[in-house]
């Protein structure tokens, strides 16, 4: 099989976050650390299309913390119809709305995944988050922020970036494009980084966090697979906390 460098590039990828962004990875397990010390969720948003999945991939999953919160808008993801989430990703206020109804408060945690880091529903959520005192996680790419025109059509109007709003930035490295293999006699470039390096992104996240709680004495929540015996009996307390606070569960 040949894959024309797809694994080498996926490889190389996660090697740069794992040799540049240690730094603030750690940064940001503190701020996951200090909300599982003061018994506050941990939020997470995904600004439309595909970086919507990292939010499912954090929450209520086996060995994942059971104190996300995910910001799941259907609207945005890639569950609504392709062409309806693309326009609505694009609509300017969208993304406030959203994080309106969720209301996170002055401290709260706030992971906001997307790699493109420069559309209206990531730059709105983020405005609105950074208004309410919110603690701001960024996972995106400089390249895609950087590269793209001031005025391309897809930015929203006020021309900013998602790394502006961030309290701790964490660098995804996706390229322009996202795809990354080119097959000889085909011109359009295919399979996608992005996803692969997000997913390793957000559970370093939760490795780091869960190490820090355990330096400094704190259980940190973690759920157990549903599916192996005990399971669920294991999961119950976590369950009955975090249900009524959870709009997700």
């Amino acid at each position: 099989m040949n894959d024309y460098g797809y694994y080498q590039s996926i490889i190389d990828n996660l090697q740069k976050v794992n040799e540049t962004q240690s730094e603030n990875i750690r940064k940001a397990a503190e701020l996951m650390v200090a909300a599982i010390k003061n018994d506050r969720l941990i939020s997470v948003y995904g600004g439309g299309g595909h970086t919507t999945l990292p939010v499912g991939e954090m929450f209520f999953r086996a060995g994942g913390l059971a104190n996300i919160n995910p910001i799941m808008e259907t609207g945005l993801s890639v569950f609504n119809q392709a062409l309806k989430y693309l326009e609505l990703e694009r609509t300017v206020n969208y993304g406030s709305a959203i994080l309106k109804y969720y209301d996170l408060q002055k401290d709260d945690v706030l992971i906001i995944f997307h790699n493109i880091g420069i559309n209206p529903a990531t730059i709105d959520a983020a405005m609105e988050a950074k208004k309410r005192g919110v603690k701001i996680i960024a996972v995106s790419s400089s390249a895609w922020q950087t590269e793209m025109p001031a005025d391309h059509f897809i930015r929203h109007p006020n021309k900013t970036n998602l790394f502006d709003y961030a309290d701790v930035a964490i660098e995804d490295f996706n390229p322009v494009g996202d795809a990354v293999v080119t097959v000889p006699g085909f011109d359009t470039p295919i399979a996608p980084a992005s996803n692969i390096v997000d997913f390793y992104i957000a559970h370093l996240l939760e490795i780091e966090t869960v190490s820090q709680c355990v330096k400094q004495g704190i259980t940190p929540p973690v759920w157990s697979s549903a599916n192996t015996p005990g399971g669920d009996e294991k999961n119950a307390d976590y369950l009955k906390k975090y249900r009524p606070r959870v709009k997700m569960l």
